[in-house]
């Protein structure tokens, strides 16, 4: 295991989990850095036909660490983030990417399930986006892919309000594939690797290449990118971080946008 990430190869299958559970799985910056890195690698990998995103412990993964996004809107001097590297990883990578999902999968936790070719999720998924409620921007090529997969409507609605989607509407509108109980989530996605990995390679890159251009998705990303960045300097983002600090709600009347 290297900083939280257990990392598993077998049988064509390349396994990342996430292994921060007494955290809830919080995805910290040397954490994004394994991850990037280990997906990038993929692609040079013969080895590494498929990749399977997974939480160890009863949640997929809470989202970014807040913790050091109050340092950065704080005024913390910051070194690379790697987040920006593990989202463009994963808009072009050419693998297939499975997701196992159970518990909570917040932020940036349901918007990688957005890159995934094959999504399931346990019965007690819960789906959300509360980037706004921190006064931040979506991420991840979101602001693109959640309208193309569920609406408009619904999107501005998971966005805005930051309330939960459950796996049976997860399931419903597209953004999974199989709902499984609890106790099958990781057979099944492993099943599903399985199958995957026994494919020709090619004609799956091919075929995904064909179904999802990266160049609008990393455009989007950087956009994405810019904004984030900004939005994390903001009276706001401070008002927000603060008030988490502090276990109140936050007031946002009071600050300028």
């Amino acid at each position: 295991m290297t900083e939280h990430i257990k990392i598993e190869r077998k049988d064509g299958v390349l396994t990342l989990t996430f292994a921060r559970p007494d955290k809830k799985n919080a995805l910290t910056n040397a954490m994004y850095g394994v991850l990037a890195d280990s997906l990038i690698a993929a692609e040079a990998d013969p080895s590494a036909r498929v990749v399977v995103l997974r939480g160890e412990g009863d949640m997929f993964t809470s989202g970014n660490d807040v913790g050091e996004f109050a340092a950065i809107a704080a005024g913390a001097v910051q070194g690379e983030r790697h987040v920006s590297r593990f989202v463009r990883a994963l808009a072009q990578a050419t693998r297939p990417l499975v997701a196992a999902a159970q518990g909570r999968a917040v932020g940036i936790g349901a918007t990688m399930l957005l890159h995934c070719d094959f999504v399931v999720l346990a019965d007690n998924a819960q789906l959300s986006t509360p980037f706004i409620n921190l006064a931040l921007v979506p991420e991840a090529a979101s602001t693109l892919l959640m309208p193309m997969r569920i609406g408009y409507a619904r999107a501005y609605e998971m966005f805005a309000l930051g309330e939960a989607m459950s796996a049976q509407t997860a399931l419903d509108l597209g953004v999974a594939n199989r709902v499984v109980p609890l106790d099958k989530l990781h057979t099944e996605a492993a099943g599903i690797a399985d199958r995957l990995a026994r494919l020709p390679v090619g004609s799956l890159a091919a075929t995904k290449k064909l179904m999802r251009n990266p160049a609008p998705l990393v455009a989007q990303i950087d956009a994405e990118s810019q904004h984030f960045a900004a939005r994390l300097k903001t009276a706001e983002a401070r008002e927000a971080f603060t008030a988490f600090a502090e276990r109140r709600p936050p007031d946002f009347t009071k600050v300028a946008g």
